[in-house]
């Protein structure tokens, strides 16, 4: 019997990281640029500067019709009808029994139109999940195939932006955009859509384009933003920085064995509708006993990774989800899931990394904030 193999997809700017001398990994079924020069490099850019990174993999459906309000209020563990147009709305996806299917931002366009990105990895779940629920007039539309994303994030992002030859912009102007809101624009004739959203604890935006322009989008920002200090990011400087600011990772601190609750999301719950999916399951859970999602920062150079034990005395108490040296911070920091017993804040413990404990203490999330 022959076996079969899936190649990674490949984002429409591809070659164009390629010319860049990038270095490639899978990443939810994509090959995606996970550095260009250096990690660290590409890291502190986007602190002090501005960093592009190429977000292509991530799934775009648009939902339309007279009740496409509702559906989201039924298919999202959120209240998204009552937001309004302009703006944006992180939500959940869950499963029957309460478990995170994806995390989702959610863009309303208009009173009867809105737009969902969800994550690469879990595109075809959401999008089932979403059939599951759809009633009425409402249609949703995957466009992501036809869409590329680039993001620009950092102090001098806005200013980049602003400078970027072939960019015409709607209502609002980007000075006057707050975070998570959007706004509509053009480049080179074609349909530009602007959020002020992102994923590295920066000021930024997010860029969505038709893939015909994908590419003249990045050069034009790119050549903007020489002096100001951009330089391209992948995917490595992506995670540390998101870690920093405390931003959870499908797979890593959100999973369908993991309810809001435990992630520090119970907030994103509206509780009160009436009817939405997950929510007897979660009504039904006991979460008495349940891994709780805690910060950790311990001295020295050695950081907990993914699967880590951490240890209270000689107890496992939990286990690391995401953890690097922080290269901001120039120590090491850590998200875990941990008993409920260890998870108050500047409790002692410790992390088994490689047979070594490195004593560590909880922290409240993020490690990191910009300053306004």
């Amino acid at each position: 019997m022959t076996e079969t193999t899936t190649e990674p997809r490949r984002s429409p700017l591809h070659e164009l990281h390629e010319r860049l001398g990038a270095s490639f990994t899978d990443f939810g079924g994509w090959l995606m640029p996970v550095r260009y020069t250096s990690d660290l490099a590409e890291h502190h850019a986007v602190r002090r500067a501005a960093g592009i990174f190429d977000i292509s993999h991530m799934a775009e459906f648009r939902i339309e019709g007279t009740d496409a309000a509702a559906f989201l209020d039924r298919a999202l563990a959120g209240r998204l009808s009552t937001m309004k147009v302009g703006k944006a709305k992180y939500s959940l996806v869950l499963a029957a029994d309460g478990g995170i299917v994806d995390d989702v931002i959610v863009y309303r366009i208009a009173d009867d139109e809105f737009l969902v990105i969800s994550n690469a990895g879990n595109r075809a779940e959401v999008a089932a999940a979403f059939a599951a629920v759809a009633a009425g007039d409402t249609r949703i539309d995957d466009i992501t195939d036809r869409m590329s994303l680039i993001a620009v994030q950092g102090p001098a992002a806005r200013g980049i932006l602003e400078s970027t030859a072939g960019v015409e912009g709607d209502e609002p102007a980007l000075a006057d955009m707050t975070y998570y809101s959007w706004a509509r624009g053009s480049f080179q004739g074609r349909s530009l859509f602007v959020a002020r959203t992102g994923y590295t604890g920066e000021d930024g935006f997010e860029l969505m384009v038709p893939n015909e322009v994908a590419e003249g989008l990045w050069q034009a920002v790119t050549d903007a933003g020489r002096d100001a200090g951009l330089v391209p990011a992948g995917l490595a400087a992506r995670d540390t920085l998101r870690l920093e600011a405390g931003m959870p990772l499908y797979g890593h601190e959100l999973s369908r064995d993991i309810v809001p609750a435990q992630a520090g999301l119970g907030r994103v719950v509206a509780a009160d509708k009436e009817d939405f999916v997950g929510r007897d399951g979660l009504a039904a859970r006991d979460l008495g006993e349940a891994p709780v999602l805690v910060g950790l920062v311990a001295d020295g150079r050695r950081a907990g990774r993914a699967g880590y034990a951490v240890l209270a005395g000689d107890d496992i108490v939990g286990e690391i989800t995401s953890g690097a040296l922080s290269p901001t911070l120039g120590h090491p920091v850590a998200m875990a899931l941990v008993h409920p017993s260890a998870s108050a804040e500047g409790t002692a413990l410790t992390i088994d990394v490689r047979g070594t404990r490195i004593p560590a203490t909880v922290t409240a999330l993020p490690f990191y904030r910009r300053q306004k």
